[in-house]
């Protein structure tokens, strides 16, 4: 029995001493290791939390730029109306100018005809009195006779004209 109690307390030193070289050279690596992983996963994580936390504020951030590019947009589509309207006004302005500068020289242009039609009748109309009136008396009546009596034909004709 002694045998065995000595060899039982020799087996339990060995696993002592076995335990403690063990410990020391396996135990506390391998322990380290895996707090080492621990601690790289628990990083991962954290890093991961922050990059999604950073890409939800990015994409507002988007969100954001697009919300206000559509706003612009629609302000440079609004402001283009805007310029073509005005242009369109402009256009149409200086049509409606150009329409009534061209009645009044057509206007002016037709006054003028008229006028000088009407002179153009004055001398016919003098040359036809004239020749009636000399028939009429049966002689010649002088130049400045002519020219008197057309005029005051003329003057005659015109003061009926405007009384009409």
């Amino acid at each position: 029995m002694l045998d065995f109690s000595v060899t039982f307390v020799i087996t339990i030193i060995n696993i002592t001493i076995l335990f403690f070289i063990l410990k020391a050279v396996l135990f506390k690596p391998v322990t380290k290791f895996m707090a080492d992983r621990a601690q790289r996963v628990q990083n991962t994580i954290d890093q991961a939390e922050k990059d999604k936390a950073d890409s939800h504020k990015l994409l507002e951030q988007y969100k954001d730029k697009l919300k206000n590019a559509e706003a612009e947009a629609e302000q440079i589509v609004k402001a283009a109306r805007k310029d073509a309207q005005t242009e369109a006004g402009q256009i149409i302005a200086e049509g409606k100018a150009a329409a009534l500068a061209l009645t009044a020289s057509a206007h002016r242009q037709i006054e003028s005809e008229r006028q000088a039609a009407f002179a153009r009748f004055k001398v016919e109309a003098a040359a036809l009195v004239m020749a009636a009136s000399a028939r009429l008396v049966q002689r010649e009546i002088s130049g400045d006779d002519n020219r008197r009596y057309a005029a005051m034909l003329l003057d005659e004709l015109s003061a009926q004209k405007g009384k009409k």
